[in-house]
């Protein structure tokens, strides 16, 4: 039985439809949900999240910034967290942003990646900024673990075009080699705002998932992101977070609209 990451993702959009859920508690949002801006209040939120969300989502994906601000009463949150949503059957995508090279992106590696770490996740977002070469030692860690890894492209946010369009060529070059020859996906995805008006870059020989955030309060819609990401509509996993996170009494209700909606303009999109 394949167990690697892009089998394992694979087989959850398939059974549960592609849509990613975050988890961001940021104190904003723990303000709005009348709970502390505690570790306390960070753990009903997340578990809240997690009761709603966990068996209906493909992959949940928790904002590791909103965890670390807490110090180490933060980081044991996050270890149940993303214990309580594997448990739940969803794949956890831990949002870390980490770049750096040789000894020190092994370190990373080992602590969000080797099946041993208590934050180990099913896979993680990496910064290529350092030169994708310098994530070579995540990917091999991730090969290793049956994990993966979702390597920034081009981001949602919009002062990242100047920066990003430039290289996201290489990102994605790089991104499409250590995929080769892995079914059904390799084991490195990139990320793709889903607020992008048109991909400029192509994703044809890329062989790996797609994360694409940006979903609701950034302003993109199921309906834009089928039409943006039609030609890789197999791989595509799109992601909201506050437009879900903004009612705890409704997670569960917005989650599945957005995934029904999802499964509907992706199934009708076309290339």
């Amino acid at each position: 039985m394949d167990d690697s990451f892009g089998a394992r993702l694979r087989a959850r959009m398939d059974e549960r439809g592609p849509l990613c859920v975050g988890i961001d508690p940021s104190p904003a949002l723990l303000h709005a949900w009348e709970l502390d801006d505690s570790p306390a209040g960070l753990e009903r939120f997340s578990r809240t999240v997690v009761d709603a969300v966990a068996d209906v989502a493909a992959a949940v994906k928790p904002q590791s910034a909103f965890y670390e601000r807490w110090g180490s009463r933060g980081i044991a949150v996050l270890e149940r967290t993303i214990a309580d949503l594997r448990d739940a059957g969803a794949l956890v995508i831990l949002d870390v942003k980490r770049g750096d090279i040789d000894s020190t992106m092994a370190a990373y590696a080992e602590a969000y990646l080797d099946r041993g770490s208590p934050l180990a996740a099913d896979a993680v977002t990496l910064s290529p900024y350092l030169g994708f070469g310098s994530l070579e030692g995540a990917i091999t860690s991730a090969v290793a673990n049956d994990a993966g890894v979702f390597v920034l492209a081009r981001t949602s946010n919009p002062e990242a075009a100047p920066l990003q369009r430039p290289v996201a060529g290489q990102v994605l070059a790089g991104a499409a080699a250590a995929n080769a020859g892995h079914s059904p996906f390799g084991p490195v995805g990139v990320v793709m705002g889903a607020t992008l008006p048109a991909l400029e870059e192509s994703l044809d020989d890329l062989n790996g998932p797609v994360l694409a955030p940006g979903l609701g309060v950034q302003g993109a819609t199921p309906a834009d992101v089928a039409r943006v990401f039609a030609s890789v509509r197999h791989a595509l996993l799109p992601s909201v977070s506050r437009a879900v996170l903004a009612d705890p009494g409704r997670l569960r209700e917005r989650t599945l609209a957005y995934r029904d909606e999802c499964v509907a303009h992706l199934a009708a999109a076309r290339v």
